[in-house]
């Protein structure tokens, strides 16, 4: 039955797609938690249909316009950021609120273009092209790379600005590039999981993750395997019951969640006791 499914190039496309998003998305949720910027996300995404209500506009690219206008809103959300330090929320609310108005704006001068602006608004990762699916790995690649190279300075950056400001590490810099990464890879992912739906799949397998791995890094394993199996699940499960891909791989991840939660207090006993066990036998051994 799986075989006839990868038989069909679109499905092939899809999981390949799925492979790319599930490495770097739950990396850039876990550092927009741990920064308190779940939200930013969100953000980016409505951003970005106005880079497509652009695009649609001028008769260019959307997914270049998308790219341009998603880089500019980070730069303006950073420098928001910083402006009201302690009102993160307030950068949120004007930018996707601006984001909206825009798109609306532009797509109703536009006339006939609403059905192209509603593909961008839900997704479909079953129609993603292989321009698309090759876009996704390079930004996972790249996403990879940093991570592995700087991982300990994003650590110290995420918990400690001041800190990491003393340290020497050029917080602002590095505070920028992140946003403008985070960015870029929300813009690549819009024609898969649309724009409503692309901060679920950013956050909820990194959330998952939080709350069964034990250290940072075994967040970032899990949340990569979370997001891997809840995406390849709900594509198989989409087509069988016809159902949009984007909606039934957020509800299987929601229900990850609820799951992980009800059980949490089961899992962490049976990792405490694993810990005593594996000590009580160095124990023994020395």
């Amino acid at each position: 039955m799986i075989s006839e499914l990868l038989a069909y190039d679109f499905m092939q496309r899809a999981i390949l797609a799925v492979i790319a998003i599930s490495i770097f998305s739950p990396i850039l949720g876990l550092f927009l938690i741990l920064r308190r910027q779940s939200l930013m996300s969100d953000t980016l995404s409505h951003v970005s249909l106005a880079g497509v209500a652009v695009g649609i506009f001028l008769g260019q690219s959307t997914t270049w316009m998308t790219l341009v206008v998603v880089v500019i809103a980070a730069l303006v959300l950073e420098y928001l950021r910083v402006s009201y330090k302690h009102y993160m929320e307030i950068s949120t609310a004007i930018l996707m609120s601006m984001g909206l108005a825009v798109a609306l704006i532009l797509s109703n001068k536009a006339g006939s273009s609403s059905m192209s602006l509603d593909s961008y608004l839900f997704g479909s990762i079953i129609t993603i092209s292989s321009e698309q699916v090759r876009a996704l790995f390079v930004i996972a690649a790249i996403v990879l790379v940093l991570t592995l190279l700087f991982i300990r300075p994003m650590y110290l950056l995420t918990f400690d600005e001041d800190t990491a400001h003393v340290d020497g590490l050029p917080v602002r810099l590095m505070s920028l590039l992140f946003n403008i990464v985070t960015g870029i890879a929300i813009a690549l992912m819009i024609p898969a999981a649309g724009s409503l739906l692309v901060s679920t799949i950013m956050i909820l397998p990194a959330a998952i993750g939080m709350k069964i791995g034990q250290t940072f890094k075994s967040v970032i394993f899990w949340a990569i395997g979370i997001g891997l199996i809840g995406m390849l699940s709900g594509i198989f499960i989409s087509y069988y019951w016809e159902t949009p891909a984007s909606a039934t791989i957020t509800l299987i991840f929601i229900a990850f969640f609820g799951l992980v939660s009800i059980f949490e207090p089961l899992l962490k006993r049976i990792i405490i006791e694993e810990k005593g066990l594996r000590n009580q036998a160095l124990f023994v051994i020395y």
